[in-house]
C-alpha cells in the first residue's frame, strides 16, 4: 500500500487497525512485532507515524467474513452542511453514532455503507444515543484532525436545548461540577459528580418558563461524557425523558398527555448550533438543526410561558 497525504500522520499500528478491518488487535500487534508489516523495505515499531509515499507491506491475513445479518444498512441522514472535507448531518433521537456497547452499528456505520465510493469517513465528536441535533463528520483525516485540535483548544461553540422538571429561576447560570466516569456492575457506562472527578463547566440561559418546566440553552465549555445531562440532575432539574439520570417514575407520567400538556416518548435534549472554524477555507461557521418536531409540539402543549 502506498500512503497518500489523507493518510499520512497517523500511527502505523492505528492505519493497520483501519485498514484491516475484522482482525482482532492482538494479531495487528503480533505482526507488528515479528516484524512481518514493513516500511519501505524496513522494520518499524508500532509508534512509527506514516509519511506520504510511504510503501507499507502488509502480509496476507484472513479477514473473518462479516455476517449479512449484522452489515449496517446503508441509511443517509438529513444533511446540514457538506463538501470535499466534512460532512454535517442532523442525527435523530435514538440513533447511536457507531456500534459497540450492544448496539450493531450506528450512524458511521450506515453512513459508511451508503457511500462505499467515500475513501474517509470518521466522527469528529460524539452525541449521546438519545441526543438528537448536529453531528461533524470528516470526510479527510486533514479535516478530522483539524476539528479535533479545535474542540481540545475550546475554540468551538456547541449549543444544545433541554427541557427540564422544576422551577428554574435565574437567567444565567454557571454550572461547574466535576465529573468522574464509571462502570456500574451491569458493565454501563455511567457518570457521577464527584471531587477530584474531570473538570466540567457548563453554562445555562432560560429561554422559557413554565409551571414547573423550563426550556434551556446548554453552552457547554468542556465537552465531557453526558456533562449536561449530570449537571442539570445533579442540581435538582432532570432532563424530561432522560432514562439514565432522571425522574424515572416522572418519565414514565410523560409517556401519556393529560388536560395539562401533551406527552413526551424521548430525552429532550437536541444539539441545535454549532459554531467552529471551516478545517481548509479557514471561514468561521455556524451551522443550526432546528427543533425536532416532537419536542415543538410538546412545548406548544404547555401553553403560554410565565
Amino acid at each position: 500500500m502506498t500512503i497518500d497525504e489523507e493518510e499520512a500522520g497517523q500511527r502505523i499500528d492505528n492505519y493497520l487497525l483501519r485498514v484491516c478491518k475484522g482482525v482482532p488487535k492482538s494479531h495487528i500487534y503480533r505482526i507488528l512485532r515479528s516484524g512481518e508489516v514493513r516500511v519501505n523495505k524496513g522494520r518499524i515499531d508500532q509508534l512509527y507515524r506514516l509519511v506520504a509515499g510511504d510503501t507499507v507491506r502488509i502480509p496476507p491475513i484472513r479477514i473473518a467474513e462479516k455476517s449479512s445479518e449484522h452489515a449496517a444498512p446503508g441509511a443517509e441522514f438529513a444533511v446540514v452542511y457538506e463538501d470535499a472535507h466534512l460532512l454535517v448531518i442532523d442525527k435523530p433521537c435514538g440513533v447511536a453514532v457507531h456500534g459497540g456497547s450492544g448496539v450493531s452499528y450506528g450512524v458511521i456505520e450506515q453512513l459508511r455503507a451508503a457511500r462505499p465510493q467515500a475513501k474517509f469517513l470518521e466522527l469528529v465528536h460524539r452525541l449521546d444515543r438519545e441526543t438528537s441535533g448536529l453531528l461533524l463528520i470528516g470526510k479527510k483525516r486533514s479535516a478530522l484532525t483539524h476539528l479535533h485540535d479545535q474542540m481540545r483548544e475550546g475554540t468551538t461553540d456547541k449549543r444544545y436545548y433541554a427541557a427540564v422538571k422544576g422551577d428554574w429561576v435565574n437567567k444565567r447560570q454557571h454550572i461547574r461540577l466535576p465529573l468522574h466516569k464509571y462502570t456500574s456492575a451491569e458493565g454501563e457506562k455511567r457518570v457521577l459528580v464527584q471531587a477530584g472527578g474531570q473538570e466540567a463547566h457548563t453554562i445555562f440561559s432560560l429561554l422559557k418558563k413554565w409551571h414547573n418546566f423550563a426550556l434551556l440553552e446548554a453552552e457547554l465549555k468542556t465537552g465531557r461524557t453526558h456533562q449536561i445531562r449530570v449537571h442539570l440532575a445533579s442540581s435538582g432539574f432532570p432532563i424530561l425523558g432522560d432514562e439514565k439520570y432522571g425522574d424515572f417514575a416522572f418519565n414514565k407520567q410523560l409517556h401519556k398527555a393529560t388536560d395539562s400538556r401533551g406527552a413526551l416518548k424521548r430525552m429532550f435534549l437536541h444539539a441545535h448550533q454549532i459554531t467552529f472554524t471551516h478545517p481548509d477555507s479557514g471561514e468561521r461557521m455556524t451551522l443550526r438543526a432546528p427543533m425536532p418536531a416532537e419536542c415543538e409540539r410538546f412545548l406548544t402543549s404547555l401553553g403560554a410561558p410565565v
